[in-house]
């Protein structure tokens, strides 16, 4: 294992309900400060602090702050291809509009509980090759995804449905970052509708 795998990785995985318990602690404080206090100053001390462990006892599981911010990621990741997963097994809705707005407000939802510490996850979690092919990956299958989605419906109008489904999903994720955790908070009710209504009409535009 590379020293950059070590130090990117737990250091403990828990076998016992108790350990996994200790390990959801950190990982709720730690949401917590940086949220609170940024990545820069966010450190371990206030992670233990605030999850009321010692500082050895986290060091048990992991190795630095940079670990935790990375699983958090990880559990992001996870959550939103559980959400896609989900999406793909109900089947979409039969307007072309609809299909958009579930999936504009699935993103949403996966980003409006904590959009400043998504906001650090994306832009200062660490990039191991490992956390690199996964973003691609879940950036692939949405892509598919979408691109089936507009291969089949009879509202689309774009020629080129690999390029409009690589737009939207990265249209989506992008848009959804920024606003989410802006300082000034958007009302998302409104946002959502624009969005859907930007991508919709762009969809279904006539050459």
């Amino acid at each position: 294992m590379t020293s950059d795998k070590r130090r990117l990785q737990p250091r403990k995985q828990p076998r016992q309900v108790r350990a996994e318990l200790t390990r959801q602690r950190i990982l709720t404080a730690a949401t917590h400060v940086f949220a609170e206090y940024g990545y820069a100053t966010g450190t371990t001390n206030r992670i233990a602090e605030r999850a009321r462990i010692s500082i050895g006892s986290l060091y048990q599981y992991y190795p630095n702050k940079d670990a935790i911010l990375v699983e958090l990621l990880v559990r992001h990741l996870d959550a939103g291809k559980a959400d896609l997963t989900r999406l793909s097994e109900t089947g979409p809705p039969d307007s072309l509009e609809e299909i958009v707005r579930l999936y504009v407000r699935t993103a949403i939802e996966n980003h409006h509980d904590d959009p400043q510490l998504l906001r650090i996850m994306m832009e200062q979690a660490p990039r191991s090759h490992t956390l690199l092919e996964m973003v691609s990956r879940d950036e692939q299958e949405r892509v598919a995804y979408m691109r089936e989605l507009f291969d089949r419906h009879p509202q689309v109008r774009v020629a080129d449905t690999e390029t409009a489904a690589r737009l939207t999903v990265s249209t989506v994720k992008l848009v959804v970052h920024q606003l989410t955790a802006a300082p000034d908070p958007i009302d998302i009710p409104r946002f959502e509708n624009e969005l859907v209504a930007m991508l919709t009409r762009y969809l279904t535009a006539a050459d």
